[in-house]
């Protein structure tokens, strides 16, 4: 079975409220790489002409849209970080700027979610593929890499609308400003 795997870099900032430490909670920012590893849902003999799962241009167009356009220079807050309800008052055009996370940004946290995402992306283009890993390379030194089911570790749609991790948009909170 073939894996695809596609890497993108950005820029972000964050701060971590609960428990991090001073350092952590300073806003700050890192420069991250993500890799997804992708595969077929069901496995298929190359044809003796194309010969490949599906181009790359379908496979990683609309992820790295999302990645570019929405998580590239976002600030990552916790849903209950005093930041935001300022950000909304004083700053409301950068509000769409802002990644907005159920406690703290981790990178643990961000790899679940950024999964979930890139999957609902894949399976609204019928791609047929789907993730099975993603690694965030926070720093030179440190990854976080996840594979399983990120649904075990991220808190479930209450109002049956979906999280914006759960919707095949560019959306990366669920502020309606």
């Amino acid at each position: 079975m073939f894996d695809l795997v596609f890497t993108r870099r950005y820029s972000m900032g964050h701060r971590l409220i609960h428990g991090a430490g001073d350092i952590c909670a300073t806003p700050h920012g890192h420069n991250e790489e993500v890799s997804v590893y992708l595969k077929a849902h069901e496995a298929e003999r190359l044809d003796g002409s194309a010969n490949m799962v599906l181009p790359f241009y379908y496979a990683k167009k609309k992820w790295h849209q999302f990645v570019d356009g929405s998580i590239d220079h976002s600030f990552q807050l916790s849903e209950d970080d005093p930041l935001l309800p300022w950000f909304i008052k004083n700053e409301p055009k950068r509000v769409r700027h802002l990644v907005v996370t159920p406690g703290d940004p981790t990178t643990e946290l961000m790899a679940c979610l950024l999964m979930i995402k890139v999957n609902t992306i894949l399976d609204a283009e019928k791609t047929g593929l789907y993730c099975f890993k993603i690694d965030i390379k926070e720093t030179p030194t440190n990854t976080v890499s996840f594979s399983g089911n990120p649904f075990d570790f991220v808190p479930q749609s209450k109002n049956g609308q979906g999280h914006w991790w759960e919707r095949p948009d560019m959306s990366i909170s669920d502020l309606e400003i």
